[in-house]
């Protein structure tokens, strides 16, 4: 009878090929060198390119994560710099937006607290580092996992297997490596969604970003390079609906109206698409031999652009305590290296949840009661330069326990 083929070895496996487990996947490889096996697999690692057509804003501890990683020289010509930012509060039918508030774009001399760009860009350019750097990339999902012997088997879709030290669950919000270990997630929807698209315009945006608070939820205009942007839409979920199944002209008339006229003509030119809104957080963001990162771990509402930098602050702390612990000779799968991350990323992730789902409270409903208070508190914020500077840091990612990473620092 033949003997079965020996079994794969890595030390850590990684589901999920979005900017989370590829930052993580090249900052382990990066710090620990050939001799520590690092597999990623997803999908849609078999497509020559990435078909992520939505835009994300990179916050300036993000951005000096991807130059640590040695990634933003890559894509830094496809990213634009949000120079500043305006805050307006109305109605839909008011004829003026008044603007409540605003912030320069610069959390120090030359570097903007944030830049938008491409998602399939910064993908591309991550995938590619990854490559370089000999990680393991699979054009497969994980299907299954087993803990057994300080190991923990890792099941594919194709068919194969790996034993690895640890298991990161790297796979968005409907994690289904979450799922297979019995984590709950506690929280709610919010009976929202969020149209996504990109428009071009005939007049330059100069950098500025716009966020209108409006009843139904936020409109956001985010700056793109050229004379386009991308827009982040919220409306009562049965309305996004609606509204994305519009005919192209009826689209364009509906979203002129939000979006107005001060860039000139606006066109849209991209797919547009809606993705429901809520707030969602893992019970526990570890398990024997499994860490959680990203949209696995957390969801929040898009209000304050901070989904993606929260995930990206978990790579940063996750990377950071292994290779703290690796170069001990400690196992990176032991619980008390996960422990340690855990630790680290409940309570700022618990923080920033209560204070998105805060402001969307306060800002998506049609009380003219709130309106007031809500319309004083951001002129009291813009009257002192101390307090809108606390909220720029927070905003470019540099308050709280910082991982290494994103204060730009090498492991």
């Amino acid at each position: 009878m033949p003997e079965a083929p020996a079994k794969q070895r890595a030390d850590i496996v990684i589901g999920g090929a979005g900017f989370a487990g590829l930052a993580l996947a090249v900052a382990l490889r990066q710090a620990l060198g050939e001799g520590f096996a690092v597999t990623v697999a997803d999908p849609t690692l078999g497509a020559a390119k990435s078909n992520d057509m939505r835009a994300s804003a990179i916050a300036a501890a993000a951005r000096r994560l991807f130059e640590a990683l040695g990634v933003w020289s890559e894509v830094e010509p496809d990213a634009q710099p949000i120079l500043d930012m305006v805050v307006t509060d109305s109605k839909l039918e008011d004829a003026v937006r008044p603007t409540f508030l605003t912030f320069g774009g610069e959390v120090a001399p030359g570097e903007p607290f944030a830049h938008m760009i491409e998602n399939r860009r910064l993908i591309d350019a991550l995938i590619a580092k990854a490559r370089a750097l000999g990680v393991d990339l699979r054009a497969t999902a994980v299907i299954g996992f087993s803990s057994r012997d300080a190991r923990v088997d890792v099941g594919f879709a194709a068919g194969a297997e790996i034993s690895a030290r640890l298991l990161v669950a790297a796979d968005g919000a409907r994690s289904r490596i979450r799922e297979q270990a019995g984590i709950a997630t506690h929280g709610w929807n919010y009976g929202q969604s969020g149209i996504v698209t990109t428009v071009a315009h005939e007049r330059e945006h100069n950098g500025r970003a716009e966020e209108h608070f409006l009843p139904a939820g936020p409109f956001a205009i985010l700056p793109l390079t050229g004379k386009r942007s991308s827009i982040v839409w919220t409306e009562t979920s049965d309305e996004a609906e609606r509204l994305v199944a519009l005919p192209d002209a009826d689209f364009h008339n509906e979203l002129e109206r939000r979006f107005g006229l001060h860039l000139g003509d606006i066109e849209v030119v991209g797919p547009r698409r809606a993705f429901p809104l809520g707030l969602f957080t893992a019970r526990s963001f570890i398990a024997e031999r499994l860490a959680l990162i990203g949209d696995a771990a957390h969801v929040i509402h898009p209000i304050a652009g901070q989904g993606l930098n929260m995930g990206l602050r978990d790579v940063g702390a996750l990377a950071e305590v292994i290779v703290d612990g690796a170069r001990l000779g400690l196992d990176p799968g032991a619980y008390d290296i996960l422990e340690r991350y855990q630790r680290w990323r409940r309570f700022d992730t618990l923080t920033m949840g209560v204070a998105t789902d805060g402001l969307n409270r306060l800002f998506s409903n049609r009380s003219d009661a709130l309106r007031l208070i809500r319309d004083v508190g951001l002129g009291l914020v813009e009257r002192l330069p101390a307090l809108k500077r606390i909220f720029i840091n927070e905003a470019a990612g540099f308050t709280g326990d910082v991982p290494k990473l994103l204060r730009g620092q090498a492991l």
